[in-house]
């Protein structure tokens, strides 16, 4: 069975790239940078669905999109959480985030409306944070 990305997080994102394991996608909401890591596996549900090497490879790459997040946009915070109460399929939100940002001190998620991105700003976002993932 391959690889779907569940029609919600595809409707709601912008693709970035692959990892060794996981889609990387841009939350189209303009408030946050914003980052989701979807595991290219089937039939993932929680992070215990993932065998011990998945897990492992699954934080690694959380801790590489993580950091090269914080270098890119230059905040003091990074929110990392898998909610999934919503999209059932195994994703992990990746957010930047800064006091005073329009959710501070709460959650990025269920804050609000989005606001979505412009097409050249969303454009010019995605070539900024391929550069920055490295990702081709």
């Amino acid at each position: 069975m391959n690889f779907v990305l569940d029609d919600k997080l595809a409707q709601d994102t912008f693709p970035l790239g692959d990892l060794v394991l996981s889609r990387v996608l841009l939350m189209n909401d303009a408030r946050f940078d914003w980052l989701i890591l979807a595991p290219r596996r089937p039939r993932l549900v929680e992070l215990f669905d993932l065998d011990a090497r998945g897990r492992a490879l699954l934080m690694e790459e959380i801790a590489m999109v993580g950091e090269a997040l914080r270098r890119q946009v230059g905040v003091e915070k990074i929110n990392v959480g898998a909610l999934g109460n919503i999209v059932r399929q195994l994703h992990v939100h990746v957010v930047a985030r800064r006091e005073g940002d329009a959710a501070w001190p709460g959650p990025a998620w269920g804050f609000g409306a989005a606001q979505r991105y412009e097409d050249g700003a969303a454009a010019a976002k995605l070539e900024e944070l391929r550069a920055a993932l490295r990702l081709g």
